[in-house]
């Protein structure tokens, strides 16, 4: 199981990760582009993804990850199940998201 609060810390682990926030959601950005989000109240987060590094995770950490459904999910948004979740996957896969859109000055 993996807390919100080391969710969060995580996030901002990264060079120039920021914390943000939209509707309820609260999100992690580099230079404004999303990488995480967490929604606390239903203890719910989500990741960028490229589609093949989705499947990738998917086949590896069965119960941990699930796609978003719809078009978000084939673009490989995916949903973090933190209750079922290791430090360890969440931190790679957060990195392979931040590293999604990171600046390559920054990776």
């Amino acid at each position: 199981m993996l807390l919100e609060d080391r969710y969060c810390q995580i996030a901002l682990g990264f060079p120039g990760a920021e914390q943000s926030s939209h509707f309820d959601v609260t999100d992690f950005r580099v230079r404004g582009k999303i990488f995480a989000t967490l929604r606390p109240k239903d203890n719910r987060a989500v990741i960028k993804l490229a589609p093949d590094e989705q499947r990738l995770l998917l086949e590896t950490s069965a119960g941990q990850f699930e796609p978003i459904p719809g078009s978000w999910g084939q673009k490989g948004w995916t949903r973090v199940w933190l209750e079922k979740a290791d430090e360890e996957t969440v931190r790679h896969a957060m990195t392979m998201s931040w590293r999604s859109v990171a600046p390559k000055a920054l990776r």
